[in-house]
């Protein structure tokens, strides 16, 4: 990937653990490398396709003097997330904050902290059979699109499905949806839940009825495996009520276990699935 590099940005600011740094101030210095593509710039010499350095400059220094942290882990963070949401044509972001007149009782040229921060793309599978279930699916969707962080790229169409599982229940509403993020896959499992909780859903029967089930299908190619979450999600490749509106937005999305695209996935599925009770069906 491209890069722009911003090297050794002199800043005064107010940010510190002791109430004197707050008071007095000190100096700052800000590199950064930011990974976009440069291509179109390039072939182009034309400056609207490509960043406005002394816009990006003029941003740094504003977020760095017009705010007031203890930590400069949160300076660092803070602009990170202010610059990826302003430019969403970058990538990724490296930072170093260095604090040269750090107050410690050693001598020292600099204190400093790097961080990368960049974009991730996420699919979630989401499910309603209480209620008004396009509500429900709506108002996730709604959730999803103000989240700081995050911007939903692509939704697919909403289709009835038979129930999973425990099937003494109503017909599910289900769709997919991509999602690009600045969380992490902790955060943004606890945005879901989250997002759940306010739609009202209660955990009583596994597999149960519910007003609103998130579950996160595709991190990038993330395997992750814990008490708390899953990526891949475990069970997607036997539940057409996922793959079906997956398929729709993303049939190209590959299983980083499976080796397997969602298209492929869902043709599996189907075929395994000829010849059987229509009640058997994982619709």
């Amino acid at each position: 990937m491209d890069k722009i590099n911003i090297k050794n940005f002199e800043v005064f600011a107010n940010h510190g653990v002791f109430p004197e740094e707050n008071i007095l101030g000190q100096k700052y210095i800000i590199s950064a490398a930011l990974s976009t593509d440069l291509r179109r710039a390039g072939k182009s010499d034309n400056l609207e396709k490509s960043f406005d350095y002394n816009r990006i400059c003029r941003d740094i220094k504003s977020f760095i003097e017009n705010n007031t942290f203890k930590l400069i882990e949160t300076v660092a963070e803070g602009l990170a997330e202010k610059m990826l949401v302003e430019n969403p044509a970058l990538q990724s972001v490296w930072l170093e904050v260095k604090k040269p007149w750090a107050p410690v009782a050693v001598h020292l040229e600099t204190v400093s902290v790097e961080i990368e921060r960049r974009r991730h793309t996420a699919f979630i599978s989401m499910g309603s059979n209480l209620g008004d279930r396009e509500l429900h699916l709506r108002f996730a969707l709604s959730e999803l699109k103000s989240a700081r962080g995050c911007n939903v790229a692509r939704v697919s169409e909403f289709i009835e499905t038979a129930p999973y599982g425990y099937t003494e229940q109503e017909e599910f509403l289900n769709g997919c949806l991509e999602l690009d993020t600045l969380l992490t896959e902790f955060e943004l499992l606890d945005l879901l839940n989250d997002i759940e909780n306010k739609a009202g859903r209660v955990r009583t029967v596994h597999w149960g009825p519910r007003t609103l089930d998130l579950d996160l299908i595709f991190y990038d190619d993330s395997v992750i495996s814990t008490d708390r979450l899953r990526i891949p999600h475990a069970d997607m490749h036997n539940r057409d009520f996922v793959l079906r509106p997956l398929a729709e937005i993303a049939p190209d999305a590959l299983h980083p276990i499976l080796k397997k695209t969602v298209a492929e996935l869902l043709s599996d599925l189907i075929s395994r699935e000829e010849g059987k009770d229509p009640s058997l069906r994982s619709g």
